[in-house]
């Protein structure tokens, strides 16, 4: 199973209000479980990314949590083009700690330009900006939480 069958999973469960999904083959067991309505997804409400082999739930956004969630730049800003997560995880700005953010404001993108890292299931994955512009501005926050589809950054368009 790949990230691709995962976000499908994801989208069904959104699409027919289901509030819980568990999928076991062989050696790989997934178990996907929404917040109740208003309860935050964080660690301490037992809801976080988990290794694939384990059988702890991963957060799926309520709607109204998932509007929530977004910071209020990414509600009103200039007209742009939004890189989304395409995961549920942590978002880092920087490989590492001690190292330069990989984009800034006002910088340079590709399609192949990698902006940021998102931590998911234990694995850290690369998210690539997809698109050729300058990135007008980050709409996440450093080593916070991040959810399906919430957007990461504005960019403009070259």
């Amino acid at each position: 199973m790949d990230l691709k069958d995962i976000k499908a999973i994801i989208d069904l469960m959104r699409k027919n209000n289901l509030s819980e999904f568990e999928l076991e083959r062989q050696e790989f067991k997934i178990k996907l479980k929404r917040a109740a309505s208003g309860q935050p997804a964080t660690e301490e409400s037992g809801y976080y990314p988990v290794a694939p082999a384990a059988s702890a739930p991963i957060p799926l956004p309520a709607p109204a949590a998932a509007a929530a969630a977004a910071p209020p730049a990414a509600a009103a800003g200039p007209p742009g083009l939004e890189i989304e997560s395409p995961m549920i995880g942590t978002f880092y700005r920087a490989p590492s700690p001690e190292s330069q953010p990989y984009v800034e404001v006002g910088s340079e993108v590709t399609p192949e330009t990698i902006v940021c890292l998102i931590e998911a299931m234990k694995v850290m994955n690369e998210i690539k900006a997809e698109v050729k512009g300058s990135v007008t501005h980050i709409l996440a926050e450093n080593a916070k939480p991040v959810e399906f589809g919430q957007p990461l950054f504005r960019i403009r368009p070259a």
